[in-house]
């Protein structure tokens, strides 16, 4: 019994230094690659590009956050407005901004084309029809961009670059919610996400993302990837099979919803991981030891069997150096003061470390998955079944 007490101690110990061997490598990534000066127009090829826009209903910063898509500072662009209804409210505002900026070329797209399950991907689908140029770029709703955002992203669309995406981060808002989002965004999420670009392994999520057209188009475009929820995921996995590489653009994608809650974002993380289980099974064993409680927890104990340490002392040490960590990793991708003081981010630390095996364990205790108004399972291999349809308000 002891060798195999000894044989386990030994596995948490390697899956603890290749851990801290992660964190540091994305500090280091995130200070190579963020941030950089962007030249205007420098290097840029003489293309355009089509930003598909998908929406449904109003937000408080919805207005503010469309119309920094209207003052990119790129010289050739259209915006592709996608409802999924005719009643929707955006749909007045869109046209407000249409009219303040004439000389942007924007279209209205509504009704979209049932063409799989996944609703953003129906909902686009005729706007990528009539997408004209040779990059799309599909942006979520609730994000704002900085004017040099697409000059940035088109920038790095090398030769072999099929996909420029952004690293999922936050505006500065106000809250508690908007707290622990940014603490989120900028440490448990930023880490994996900057590790996983910088060993060139699918981490691409489409939040904000770059496409060559031509490489949907060859298997068929968007609609190709409509049978998947996370249809991100497996663009990005098609693109790569085929040779191309992926990069991250230097600034961040900006989340600016305006309001926010609790409850609402652990839901959020709840669907993705189950979705992250069916994409990736062996996440399911891999992802809770990678929790810096947990893995802190089980090294502790491996260190006080195979060496005598104080398991009390190597935990709080364990924590420490890992809180330290993560405020720099938070503090690159924030690139300058954050909005809240250093006790809201302990507080909000440790709720999320705390919360984070929590929502793991929930996420099994119902494995249907809700989007809206829609259910959905999802299979193992990432296809999805919708269960329940959408109810009609």
């Amino acid at each position: 019994m002891f060798y195999v007490f000894y044989a386990l101690a030994v596995v948490f110990i390697v899956v603890w230094c290749v851990l801290w061997i992660l964190h540091l490598t994305a500090i280091f990534h995130a200070k190579l690659k963020l941030h950089r000066k962007v030249d205007p127009y420098h290097g840029i090829p003489y293309e355009g590009v089509s930003i598909l826009k998908p929406l449904k209903g109003v937000d408080t910063n919805l207005y503010y956050n469309l119309e920094t898509f209207f003052t990119l500072q790129f010289p050739l662009y259209e915006i592709l407005f996608c409802f999924e209804e005719s009643t929707d409210p955006a749909i007045a505002l869109v046209n407000s901004l249409i009219e303040k900026y004439p000389d942007i070329e924007a279209k209205i797209f509504i009704g979209g084309s049932t063409v799989g399950v996944n609703p953003k991907i129906n909902n686009m689908h005729q706007g990528y029809l009539a997408a004209k140029y040779d990059y799309v770029m599909i942006s979520d709703s609730n994000l704002k961009m900085k004017e040099e955002t697409l000059t940035d992203m088109m920038q790095l669309m090398e030769d072999d670059v099929g996909i420029v995406h952004q690293i999922p981060f936050t505006a500065d808002q106000d809250g508690f919610a908007a707290v622990i989002e940014k603490i989120y965004f900028g440490t448990a999420h930023a880490r994996i996400y900057l590790f996983a670009d910088f060993m060139q392994v699918n981490c691409h999520t489409g939040m904000s993302t770059l496409i060559r057209k031509s490489l949907l188009d060859d298997v068929g475009g968007i609609q190709s990837f409509g049978c998947y929820l996370a249809e991100d995921f497996f663009m990005a996995k098609s693109i790569m099979e085929r040779g191309w590489r992926t990069r991250i653009s230097s600034l961040p994608a900006l989340q600016n919803p305006g309001c926010s809650s609790v409850r609402s974002f652990r839901e959020r993380l709840k669907r993705w991981t189950k979705l992250r289980s069916a994409m990736v099974p062996h996440t399911i064993l891999l992802e809770p030891i990678s929790e810096s409680l947990i893995i802190g927890a089980f090294t502790s104990w491996a260190v006080c069997v195979m060496f005598k340490w104080d398991p009390v002392v190597f935990y709080l040490v364990h924590v420490l150096i890992w809180f330290l960590l993560d405020y720099t990793l938070l503090s690159i991708i924030q690139n300058g003061s954050l909005p809240f003081n250093k006790f809201y981010f302990v507080i909000g630390w440790l709720y999320r470390e705390i919360n984070g095996p929590l929502i793991f364990l929930s996420a099994f205790w119902d494995s249907t998955i809700r989007w809206r108004s829609r259910t959905y399972k999802v299979h193992i291999g990432g296809i999805a079944e919708e269960i329940s349809p959408k109810i009609k308000i």
